[in-house]
């Protein structure tokens, strides 16, 4: 009897479910080493049986990686594989070996309840997967989950916290990630047609291990109250995920926000993804949106590079407001995330095409970086402390952003309606600077159009749980404006678009007054169209704005 016939091990696999989903799937793989053939079996509770011979246990950890196929996939493009790759990575995750996929195979995922924790680094090499969402178990359930071996943690002694505070009181493991909440205060009130009652004060910033806070993701609100507050340590060895080949085919359920999160989704700290492709195949006329293939959160430290993403196909519902409304749907998420970068990214559909919806989406993060990227829009929803877009083209739907810090947009062809639309649904806010440096705009794909740089609108009537601002001081330098296709009207473009058309006079009183912009500074900006820059249609809205022109 050899050392490994006692042996058994217990995995449980916790997939870590995307913000706001409605069910928690929890995996049980075991993992036994007993003389026999390795092989996976599913019990009739989906409990994955997974034997692996002690011959085998030896061979894998001399080759120093496993393959789906040492667990029995077929790579053949119709077996459904995924109990097979889902028991290779828990092989992998407690020998602490990298995952590597057959060149050439083609697995195929049906819509089994499963998810495969990746704890290692795994290469999807140029291996194709086919993600049948047709008819799925479990909408919520991610296919793979990058995950970590720490534990998150209670820090019951915090009670408060200030903007900008430099330190927490506490003696920390290590590096970590700190979520923190008050349930007692609303801030992102949505104003619209999806207009909702707000989420609960949050912040999420990186501590080291005395408490002090990295001083290029400040904390950014005052937390009077905090009703939650968690600490993530930090893996600080990085994990990479390379190459691979997905294909979505599409669901084809209702239209309405019912969300599938059929995915990877990356809750761990240090991840490169780098050489992915996804496309997506199979969209009708009909369809549920998209949280995103790649979902980012709860983590930092996150690069994907040199990856090929697709944009979803637009479906309408009734929103909130009972009016018919188009729904978001993404290729891109990222939540409750720092330190993001999209480095040589694009899409396989055209980025000016309006039946696709833009492809990112994003929530309560800090630092996110678009750099030589040809995507069809940035976004921040429930706001971003600092954003980048440098050397990159933005389609259809642009940069939209709602935040804090500084926006940055340097070196870029912007080809939307704007060049940066402040989201009016949160107020239009950005309480910080605005720096547009080296850019084209082509105002709406070169389309006849009134041309604006700056498109937002806040009439002063909405509390957003905020006070709102434009950003205090905007840089404009070195803009080519390509406005030669314009209206017979046209007068030229503006900097600022009508924020608030009813604000005429002094006689309009804000409930919730909106803070302008205190100074633009405007150098070497030209026009195709010859036509000189204006303040704004609304000049007695902006009528304090100080404005500094060098040519």
């Amino acid at each position: 009897m050899t050392k490994y016939t006692l042996l058994t091990f217990l995995v449980i696999i916790s997939a870590l479910v995307a913000r706001g989903q409605q069910k928690d799937p929890l995996d049980k793989i075991i993992i036994t080493a007993q003389k026999g053939k390795t092989r996976v079996t599913a019990g009739e509770n989906g409990e994955l049986q997974v034997n692996v011979s002690p011959k085998d246990v030896r061979t894998f950890k001399t080759a120093g990686r496993v393959r789906y196929r040492d667990f029995g996939a077929r790579g053949d493009g119709k077996t459904d594989d995924i109990d097979a790759i889902a028991a290779t990575h828990a092989f992998a995750n407690l020998h602490g070996l990298p995952v590597k996929a057959d060149d050439g195979a083609t697995y195929y995922i049906g819509g089994k309840e499963r998810t495969a924790l990746i704890r290692t680094d795994t290469d999807f090499g140029t291996a194709a997967f086919l993600i049948d969402d047709t008819q799925v178990q479990n909408r919520n359930a991610s296919v793979f989950t990058v995950g970590s071996d720490l534990k998150p943690f209670k820090l019951e002694t915090i009670t408060s916290l200030k903007r900008n505070q430099e330190k927490i009181d506490a003696t920390l493991p290590g590096p970590c990630l700190i979520t923190v909440t008050n349930a007692n205060v609303k801030q992102y009130i949505r104003f619209g047609l999806n207009q909702n009652n707000g989420s609960a004060q949050t912040d999420i910033f990186v501590v080291d291990k005395n408490g002090t806070v990295d001083k290029n993701a400040p904390i950014i609100w005052d937390f009077d109250q905090i009703t939650d507050i968690t600490a993530l340590p930090i893996d600080e060895k990085p994990l990479k995920i390379t190459g691979g080949r997905f294909t979505t085919i599409a669901n084809k359920a209702e239209s309405k926000y019912t969300y599938y999160n059929r995915n990877i989704a990356i809750r761990r700290s240090h991840v490169l993804v780098e050489g992915l492709e996804h496309r997506v195949t199979g969209e009708g006329d009909h369809g549920a949106p998209y949280g995103g293939f790649l979902s980012i959160g709860d983590c930092s430290y996150v690069t994907v590079k040199n990856t090929i993403l697709t944009g979803h196909r637009t479906y309408s519902t009734i929103g909130a407001a009972g009016k018919p409304v188009t729904m978001g749907t993404y290729d891109l998420s990222v939540n409750r995330a720092l330190n993001v970068s999209f480095v040589n990214c694009s899409q396989t559909n055209d980025i000016n095409d309006n039946t696709y919806w833009g492809i990112l989406g994003s929530n309560f993060c800090k630092n996110l970086l678009y750099d030589h990227c040809i995507l069809s829009r940035f976004d921040a929803h429930q706001g971003v402390a600092n954003a980048t877009i440098r050397n990159s083209t933005l389609g259809h739907m642009g940069i939209n952003a709602i935040g804090t810090g500084l926006l940055l947009v340097e070196n870029s062809t912007i080809r939307g309606r704007s060049i940066v639309n402040l989201r009016s649904d949160y107020g239009s806010t950005w309480q910080g600077e605005l720096v547009i440096r080296n850019c084209v705009f082509v105002p709406a794909n070169g389309k006849p159009t009134n041309a604006a740089l700056i498109n937002g609108f806040n009439s002063g009537q909405h509390d957003f749980g905020y006070t709102c601002y434009m950003p205090e001081r905007i840089t404009i330098e070195n803009l080519r404006i390509d406005d030669a296709r314009h209206p017979e009207t046209y007068q030229g473009p503006a900097i600022f678009t009508n924020f608030n058309p009813e604000m005429r006079d002094s006689s309009y009183q804000e409930k919730f007054p909106y803070v302008i912009t205190k100074e633009v500074i405007l150098r070497n900006v030209t026009t195709a169209s010859g036509k000189a820059l204006r303040v704004s249609d609304n000049p007695f809205m902006f009528r304090a704005v100080k404005v500094t022109a060098d040519r």
